[in-house]
C-alpha cells in the first residue's frame, strides 16, 4: 500500500479521499467535539452531568463557575486546533488534557460518566484520532503532495 494511503480509520478509505481533505475533516470532527462539549455542554449547562461531575471532584462551591471556565477553556482549545498554530503542540496538549480529566472521571466519578468505566475507551479512541491525525496522516499528506 502506498505510503498516501495509510491510516485508514474505520472505513474510510483514502483511494477515494485524499490524505490531505481527510486530515482537515479529522481536524474539523475534533474542533467540533471540543466545541461542543465545551459551549453546549458546559457554558450553556445544556448537560447538568458535566457541572455534577466538577462539583463531585471539585467541591459543589466550585462547580458552576469552574464548569464554566472548563467550558470556555474547550472552545479555545477549538479555535486553537482551528488555527493551527503550533499544531503538534496542540495534539499532545489534547492528548494530555483528554488523558489526565478521564483518569481523575475514572477514579472519581465512574458513576456519573455517560459510559462509565467505558469511557476510557472512547477517551482512548479520540486521543489516537487527535495523534495519529497530527503525526500521521498531516506528514503523508505532505508526502502526497511532494510526490505528485
Amino acid at each position: 500500500m502506498p505510503e498516501g494511503r495509510l491510516f485508514c480509520l474505520f472505513v474510510l478509505n483514502t483511494r477515494f479521499i485524499s490524505t490531505a481533505y481527510l486530515y482537515r475533516i479529522l481536524q474539523w470532527a475534533i474542533a467540533a467535539i471540543w466545541f461542543v462539549n465545551g459551549f453546549i455542554c458546559k457554558v450553556l449547562n445544556l448537560v447538568p452531568r458535566h457541572r455534577q461531575i466538577v462539583g463531585r471532584i471539585l467541591g459543589e462551591r466550585w462547580a458552576a463557575p469552574a464548569t464554566l471556565l472548563i467550558g470556555m477553556l474547550e472552545v479555545l482549545m477549538a479555535v486553537w486546533i482551528l488555527s493551527q498554530l503550533k499544531p503538534k503542540w496542540c495534539a499532545l496538549c489534547q492528548a494530555v488534557l483528554i488523558l489526565t480529566m478521564n483518569v481523575m472521571e475514572f477514579f472519581l466519578v465512574p458513576d456519573l460518566l455517560l459510559f462509565g468505566h467505558g469511557n476510557a475507551v472512547w477517551a482512548g479512541l479520540l486521543i489516537l484520532v487527535i495523534l495519529g491525525n497530527e503525526f500521521y496522516l498531516k506528514q503523508a499528506s505532505y508526502k502526497t503532495k511532494l510526490a505528485n
